[in-house]
């Protein structure tokens, strides 16, 4: 199992329109193609306003790979992006990391 953690930055005045687009779309096709979704946060003290944590599970780099690949590939993923994006950009920055967890891991 390797866990994927990524980090958007939304730009300023967009947090909440970058918080729906993953409430009512993005969350839902990520599951859709084999992503599975652990959990999503926003900064409670630290950090920055704008910016959503999440991370998912997958079962090795191989199959992530294909799930991000179809994932992208989806038309639903394209308009829901698209749409979201009709007033402007949402993101300004985002990160991403691959993690292996240890053996003493309470996750793995």
């Amino acid at each position: 199992m390797i866990y994927e953690l990524r980090v958007y930055t939304a730009l300023p005045g967009r947090r909440e329109a970058m918080l729906a687009r993953f409430r009512d779309h993005t969350t839902r096709l990520f599951e859709k193609h084999g992503m599975r979704n652990i959990g999503y946060w926003t900064n409670y003290a630290g950090g920055r306003y704008g910016e959503l944590v999440y991370l998912l599970a997958f079962d090795d780099v191989a199959q992530r790979e294909r799930a991000w690949a179809a994932f992208s590939a989806d038309p639903e993923w394209r308009e829901a992006y698209e749409e979201s994006e009709r007033d402007g950009p949402i993101v300004s920055h985002s990160e991403n990391r691959l993690l292996q967890p240890t053996d003493f891991s309470p996750l793995r």
